[in-house]
This record gives structure tokens, sequence and C-alpha cells, in this order.
């Protein structure tokens, strides 16, 4: 466990960002406050995503799905500030931590769970 104020010297952690918004990728304020948290014990951090399309997009004032493509990466970095790359990309030996914030793209964006549930562990 970390103190408080403590720096972590050579911590670095691979956050993985799933899109934007709790019910179709990343929830924003679980990643802001993971990605603070973070940086306030001074550890490495890099953010990565999928680069590719989205599930599906939902209104998130309305809770109905939106007839839209949105990609993955490109909903990640709204939240990253930019500073994110492609999840091919990430070495999990380069990284002492591997962190996934809440929101529905991990069970969408990130697997299929979110649409199948407990089918993906069925065999037919």
């Amino acid at each position: 466990m970390f103190r408080k104020n403590m720096p972590v010297r050579d911590f670095r952690a691979a956050v993985i960002f799933h899109g934007n918004g709790v019910y179709d990728g990343t929830e924003c304020t679980e990643a802001v406050a993971m990605l603070v948290g973070l940086s306030r014990l001074g550890a490495d951090v890099q953010v990565f995503a999928p680069d590719r399309a989205q599930a599906h997009v939902v209104n998130h004032l309305t809770g109905e799905e939106q007839k839209q493509e949105r990609n993955v990466l490109q909903e990640s970095a709204r939240i990253a500030r930019g500073a994110v790359k492609p999840l091919a990309e990430l070495d999990a030996s380069d990284y002492d931590a591997l962190l996934i914030p809440g929101g529905f793209g991990a069970a969408k964006n990130l697997s299929s769970f979110g649409f199948k549930g407990a089918e993906i562990g069925r065999a037919h």
C-alpha cells in the first residue's frame, strides 16, 4: 500500500481506456480520478485504447442508442488529452500495473460480455 504523498519511483502503470462515457465507454470520473491519483504518487503513466469502432454509441441524456460511429481510441483521447496509444502497442512487460477504469465500454469495447453476458462461457 502506498503512503500519502510518497513518490513512487520507477513505477510504471498502463491504463486502458475503452471510449468516453459511462454507457458506451470509460467512466470519466473514475478515469480522471485514477490518473490524478497516479500522478500524485509520481507514477509514470501511459494510457492505451483499442483503435477500432465502438460497439455502439449511446446518447447519455436519454440512454438511447444513436446511429453513428465513433472510434474507441479517438474517444479515449478526449479524457487522456490526446496522450493515448493504440492498445496493440502495449507490452505488458514494460509496466508494473495494468489498470482499467469502470464504464460499460469495458464490457462492450474490450470484450463482448456487455452484449452476450453468460453466453460467452457456454459451450454449444
